[in-house]
């Protein structure tokens, strides 16, 4: 689950209609699905990591190359997303105890995410398991609240106007394809804790199911909400479609655990494993350095407003 989605989504405004959003999401999170399964092949099949996957094409040593490249994004997105899940639980105390401090979330969101790093995704899983019920059914809420509060405008912004089919559409899809295309690169990380006996289809179904559902709610709750109000903050988003103060905080909080679900998959341990090869460092220890390394990625510069002109 990645939080730029509802942002994606915002941007189709005034581009696609809703069944257009919902077509090339589900066309970008499929093709994404089978991107994984042909690049996750040397994992699944050999047990090993994109890091090892890499030599074949570049050497011992030229392998570290795409492995910070890799990284890089990574670590920026951890920071990113970290400071989004902040910013939700600040609400969340602003909103219960009239206590507001951005800056000693963020901290403790971030040495909380970095506690739980050490763990790995098999320490974990649990986390994982019960994550994916309660993002799912808080993102199903969610999409029902936008439809209800919202339904006479996105009748008329978003159901009832032609949109596109042609290059914007297909531009629409790769947006929602490139999220996870740094995924698309490490999935071998992943594959190599695959059951042998899982075939290629089955895989591809696991992989595209395992996107599409949050992103397919995601980006059109993104887009329904900006047709109707023009908000592209998710946190605004998601607060302004909430008009119950107990569904508003369950709301805040989901948006701050989706952040920790997926930083620790999708953020961690790709760069950790890098640091890990590269520095000769172990697991825990990479792990903690990638959580340090994304306080550096100043995160509040890349969420800061425009200033206006003149």
């Amino acid at each position: 689950m990645s939080i730029g989605t509802f942002t994606i989504g915002s941007g189709l405004v005034g581009t696609l209609n809703l069944l257009q959003t919902f077509v090339a999401i589900t066309i970008g999170c499929t093709v994404i699905g089978v991107a994984l399964m042909f690049n996750g092949k040397a994992g699944h099949k050999y047990g090993i990591p994109f890091m090892v996957q890499t030599r074949s094409a570049f050497g011992f040593t030229g392998s570290r190359i795409p492995a910070l490249v890799r990284s890089v994004p990574a670590i920026v997105w951890f920071g990113f997303q970290s400071w989004i899940g902040a910013g939700a639980l600040n609400l969340v105390s602003e909103t219960m105890f009239g206590f507001s401090n951005i800056w000693v979330f963020f901290i403790g969101f971030q040495l909380l995410q970095i506690g739980l790093s050490v763990l790995g995704f098999h320490g974990i899983k649990w986390l994982e398991n019960i994550g994916s019920v309660f993002i799912i059914g808080a993102l199903i809420y969610m999409f029902f609240s936008v439809i209800n509060k919202y339904g006479d405008q996105i009748s008329a912004n978003l159901i009832n106007v032609e949109g596109t089919w042609g290059a914007p559409f297909w531009g629409a899809t790769m947006l929602f394809l490139g999220i996870y295309s740094t995924m698309m690169l490490n999935v071998s990380d992943y594959s190599r804790e695959l059951r042998k006996d899982v075939g290629p289809l089955r895989q591809v179904a696991i992989y595209a199911n395992s996107i599409l559902p949050a992103t397919l709610f995601m980006g059109m709750i993104g887009l329904m909400v900006s047709g109707a109000t023009g908000e592209v903050d998710p946190i605004k988003v998601f607060s302004s479609a909430v008009d119950n103060k107990f569904l508003l905080i369950v709301t805040l909080v989901f948006i701050a655990f989706a952040q920790v679900t997926t930083n620790i998959l999708n953020n961690v341990v790709p760069p950790a494993y890098a640091l890990m090869d590269i520095f000769k460092l172990k697991f825990k220890t990479s792990a903690v350095l990638v959580g340090l390394l994304a306080f550096a990625t100043f995160p509040w510069e890349l969420v800061k407003d425009d200033p206006p002109p003149g």
